[in-house]
C-alpha cells in the first residue's frame, strides 16, 4: 500500500504519457525488427534489472508500456517507486509475447532510466541538506511535456516542488517589478488581484529589495543569486522584522520564508542551506540529472 504522505501519479496521466511515447516510438509500421525476426506465436520473458545505485521511479509507467503494447504480457513489479536499490537488484519480471516485450522495451526504459535519474539526484541532493530544515526545490525548468513526472520524481527523491505553473502561485520577478514600477506596488497588485488560497513571492537581489520586500509582507521572498554571507544576513534581517530571536525564528509563523535560488549545485547547496533558508531551488535536479542504467534481460531457459 503506498504511504499517505507519497505523492500518486493519475492512471489517466500514465496512460496518455505512454501511449504517446508508444505511438511516437512505433511510428507507421510498428516494430519492423521484431516484425521480421520473431515468430507471431514466440513467447519471452525477461528481467527489468537495475545496474546501480538509485531511487526507483516510474514503475507504474513501465507497466503500462507493456500492458498497452499487449494485454498479455505480463507485468510483475519486485519493487515500488520510491524504493532505493542496490546494483543487480531485479525490478520487474515480464513474460508474454515475444514482439509486444521486445517492442514495449525502450519506452518502458526510458521512462524509468530518465525519472529513476531524476529520483537518484534529488536524493544526492537532499542527503547533503538532511542536516538543516532547509528543503531543496524544483522549478519549471522541465523537459516539455514530462514536468508532472519529474515533480513527481522530485518528491520520490526527497525533494520539493516550487510552483506547478503559471497559474499555480503568483512569482513576481525582477521584470515585473521594473515593469509595475517598484516592489510594493506590486505586491500590492497581486494581493488584489489573487485568491486567499494563492501565495505570493517576491524576488530579490540586494538586501535593500529585501527590506523593502518584507514591508510589502509576500507570503516567500526569493533571495536570487547571493551568496552564503547575504543569505546568511538576509535571514537575520527577516528575523529582525519579524520581532523574533533567534530561538524563536524557525517555523513562527510571523516572519516571511526565504527562497535561495542561482548557482546551486551539488557543491554549494550545503553551505547555503547552512545559512537558515527555507527552499532552496534548482534546476540541476530536474534539467542535469543524468539517467539511472537500468536494463531488459532476456531469460534463456
Amino acid at each position: 500500500m503506498t504511504a499517505p504522505n507519497l505523492p500518486v501519479l493519475s492512471p489517466f496521466l500514465i496512460e496518455d504519457q505512454v501511449r504517446a511515447a508508444l505511438v511516437e516510438d512505433l511510428g507507421r509500421a510498428g516494430d519492423i525488427t521484431s516484425q521480421a525476426t520473431v515468430a507471431a506465436g514466440m513467447t519471452a520473458e525477461a528481467e527489468l534489472n537495475a545496474r546501480e545505485r538509485g531511487v526507483i521511479v516510474g514503475m507504474e509507467l513501465a507497466a503500462a508500456a507493456f500492458r498497452l503494447m499487449d494485454p498479455a504480457i505480463v507485468f510483475e513489479a519486485m519493487v515500488r517507486d520510491g524504493d532505493r536499490v542496490e546494483p543487480d537488484t531485479v525490478l520487474a519480471r515480464v513474460s508474454g509475447p515475444a514482439r509486444g516485450v521486445l517492442s514495449a522495451e525502450r519506452v518502458a526504459l526510458n521512462f524509468l532510466m530518465h525519472l529513476s535519474g531524476v529520483a537518484t539526484y534529488t536524493a544526492a541532493f537532499a542527503g547533503e541538506i538532511a542536516h538543516t530544515t532547509a528543503r531543496v526545490c524544483c522549478t519549471r525548468k522541465t523537459i516539455p511535456g514530462l514536468r508532472a513526472l519529474e515533480k513527481y520524481a522530485v518528491r520520490m527523491g526527497g525533494g520539493s516542488s516550487h510552483r506547478y505553473g503559471l497559474d499555480d502561485a503568483i512569482l513576481i520577478k525582477d521584470n515585473h517589478i521594473a515593469v509595475s514600477g517598484g516592489i510594493a506596488g506590486a505586491v500590492r497588485a497581486a494581493r488584489e488581484f489573487a485568491g486567499h488560497l494563492v501565495k505570493i513571492e517576491v524576488e530579490v537581489t540586494t538586501l535593500e529589495e529585501l527590506e523593502e520586500a518584507l514591508e510589502a509582507a509576500p507570503d516567500v521572498v526569493l533571495l536570487d543569486n547571493m551568496g552564503p554571507e547575504l543569505l546568511r544576513r538576509a535571514v537575520e534581517i527577516n528575523c529582525d522584522c519579524a520581532g523574533l530571536t533567534d530561538d524563536d525564528y524557525v517555523g513562527d509563523p510571523r516572519r516571511v520564508k526565504l527562497e535561495a535560488s542561482g548557482n546551486v549545485n551539488f557543491k554549494t547547496i550545503r553551505s547555503i542551506a547552512e545559512t537558515g533558508v527555507d527552499y532552496i531551488s534548482t534546476s540541476k535536479i530536474t534539467m542535469a540529472a543524468p539517467t539511472l542504467d537500468i536494463g531488459l534481460d532476456v531469460v534463456v531457459r
